[in-house]
């Protein structure tokens, strides 16, 4: 038989009682301070949405403090390098290679190529990478690459886009035309193609619900050249309308919203998917210097004074027309990206983050190694040097 005895004198029931008291004191504590930081972040996320973007680094990246001089990436030194982002990787496109590389700087996939005149896009989480003037090109998403094409000979690749669904709209000289353009959807599959006999294609876009392209051509009226933007649905053959860009020509196309929009040596326009020109954004006179389209809801331009120099303005243009903000500008800037709700300037010696209205959002110090920067959505940027890209984290 067993014997069972409690001693009172020795007893352990208080010291356990201390500790599950100790314990759920401090959860307590724990879920307080979770919810005061939750409620501060979520009151910023009504505020400016901002707050979403600081948990969606801190779950990426494990921390949300600055970070300036980390490499994450490293490549090889190049005058012709071309970069993007898909996610948290990074594309490097040169004369002589293509490569993808991850977070942690592994080469994800890679290839050579040869071409004279590189450039990149990206769009719909892929990038496009090209030749212009040259019968090189690759579209790659964030595991490698999904497609690639060879141009005939005297049918060169002039330019290429990606909407948001990754859409690849191409454009490319043709034999006895002034210019072709053909239309991938998402599965690759080539769903549309028009040949221009009348005027030269220079750029083209598929809209982002996939249902029209808008193609820009070149003309002369009065011994003048003038941008035209043509219409085309993709489920049928001949346009179905199409606008002039007055008094510029077209460096680039995109959409902004519902709106199709392209900017020139002097405007931005904003025109719908029936060729009625909504909204124009005029210079004033500004020489334009830089912009990017890829802003949520706003494009940005960076227009000079004079023709040579750094004094100018930082100008944010919603798809209305109207400005969402403008900033004096007085120093040098090298470079400048938009994504999502973030504006990157990179001066001689700064890194800035703006919001839409041009609000500083973070600023870095001790920049001057950087000669890009590469923004990202979730308010991160890339800072890019001849052979490595280092990490910002506001």
């Amino acid at each position: 038989m067993t014997e069972t005895t409690k001693d009172i004198w020795n007893d352990d029931d208080g010291e356990e009682k201390g500790k599950k008291h100790h314990r759920f004191r401090s959860f307590l504590i724990f879920f307080l301070t979770l919810t005061v930081v939750l409620g501060v972040v979520l009151l910023a996320a009504y505020r400016d949405g901002t707050g979403f973007d600081v948990l969606r680094r801190y779950f990426n990246y494990g921390r949300v403090e600055k970070v300036g001089g980390d490499t994450v990436y490293d490549y090889d030194a190049s005058a012709s390098n071309r970069f993007a982002v898909l996610g948290d990787r990074l594309v490097v496109l040169s004369s002589t290679s293509l490569q993808l590389l991850d977070e942690s700087g592994e080469t994800v996939w890679s290839t050579s190529v040869k071409m004279e005149a590189p450039a990149i896009a990206a769009g719909g989480g892929r990038a496009v990478a090209y030749d212009v003037g040259g019968k090189e090109l690759y579209l790659l998403d964030e595991n490698g690459q999904l497609m690639t094409l060879s141009a005939q000979e005297g049918e060169a690749f002039i330019a290429a886009t990606l909407n948001q669904k990754g859409q690849l709209a191409l454009t490319a000289q043709k034999k006895n035309y002034k210019g072709c353009v053909s239309v991938y959807n998402e599965k690759q599959e080539k769903i549309f193609e028009f040949n221009s006999s009348r005027r030269f294609v220079i750029d083209a876009y598929v809209t982002d619900d996939g249902a029209y392209l808008a193609a820009v051509t070149l003309g002369q009226e009065n011994s003048v050249f003038v941008s035209n933007v043509v219409l085309y649905d993709v489920t049928k053959k001949d346009p179905v309308a199409d606008y002039d860009v007055s008094d510029g020509l077209v460096a680039a196309i995109g959409q902004q919203g519902e709106s199709i929009a392209t900017v020139s040596d002097t405007c931005l326009t904003f025109a719908d998917e029936k060729g009625k020109v909504l909204a124009t954004y005029p210079y004033n006179g500004g020489y334009l210097r830089e912009f990017d389209l890829g802003g949520d809801g706003f494009s940005v331009l960076l227009l000079n004074r004079y023709q040579t120099g750094s004094v100018g303005r930082l100008v944010t243009v919603g798809a209305d027309g109207a400005e969402r903000g403008t900033l004096e500008v007085q120093q040098e800037v090298l470079d400048l990206a938009v994504s999502g709700r973030y504006l990157a300037v990179l001066y001689t010696d700064s890194l800035v983050i703006y919001n839409e209205e041009l609000q500083v959002y973070a600023s870095l110090k001790g920049t001057d190694y950087a000669k890009s920067v590469l923004m990202r959505p979730d308010g991160s940027a890339l800072l890019i040097s001849s052979e490595s890209a280092s990490l910002f984290l506001p």
